[in-house]
């Protein structure tokens, strides 16, 4: 299997990241967004949306869009939930993370970091809806360790990468105790180094 993606990127991470938790052998295909590399007419003809990550399956088959390729890695495996509704309380936070937090916190922190501006000078609509889903977050994990159930799934998966990073976008978790938490365990899980996300 060959897993394009960009190292910068969550939505790459959080493919490699389930590679490796299962122990999947792959190779890692280095391809930078911002060098151009996926506008490439050899990129293109792997996947015409110019989009990474992209996985190359064993067969040669192609397959992108970062949770589908979550969910096609995790079938079978316990990142999945046993339960018909428990699966679908995870499936409802990976919809969730596409529409209502990726836009928001990755593109809030694509824009302080590697675009240069200054958190003060990102788009106020941007910003109250950036802290709205970490927010959201922050209640949904007051109680409890996982978002699904009582393990780690692929809802975690899907949503920690962003989140981990989202103060690169100057949004604060220091007051979000339950996220910063959740953020630790599933760098514990998954053996990441902290990037101490309390400030």
């Amino acid at each position: 299997m060959k897993i394009f993606g960009d190292s910068v990127s969550g939505n790459c991470l959080k493919v490699k990241w389930t590679a490796d938790h299962l122990g999947l052998a792959y190779d890692w295909v280095e391809t930078g967004v911002l060098q151009g590399e996926t506008r490439t007419p050899a990129f293109l003809a792997l996947n015409p949306a110019g989009q990474v990550p992209l996985v190359i399956l064993d067969d040669g088959r192609p397959l992108a869009q970062s949770n589908a390729i979550l969910l096609h890695l995790g079938r079978g495996s316990d990142l999945i939930p046993g339960d018909p509704y428990l699966d679908s309380r995870m499936l409802e936070w990976m919809f969730w993370e596409q529409y209502s937090h990726e836009p928001y916190v990755a593109v809030a922190r694509f824009q302080v970091r590697y675009l240069g501006k200054a958190p003060e000078s990102l788009d106020p609509d941007l910003v109250r809806r950036a802290d709205g889903a970490l927010d959201h977050l922050e209640a949904a994990l007051k109680d409890r360790d996982w978002l699904v159930g009582e393990a780690f799934s692929l809802a975690d998966m899907a949503l920690v990468p962003y989140t981990r990073f989202a103060p690169e976008a100057g949004l604060s978790l220091q007051f979000r105790p339950a996220v910063s938490g959740w953020i630790a365990r599933c760098e514990a899980l998954l053996g990441l180094p902290s990037l101490g996300v309390a400030r």
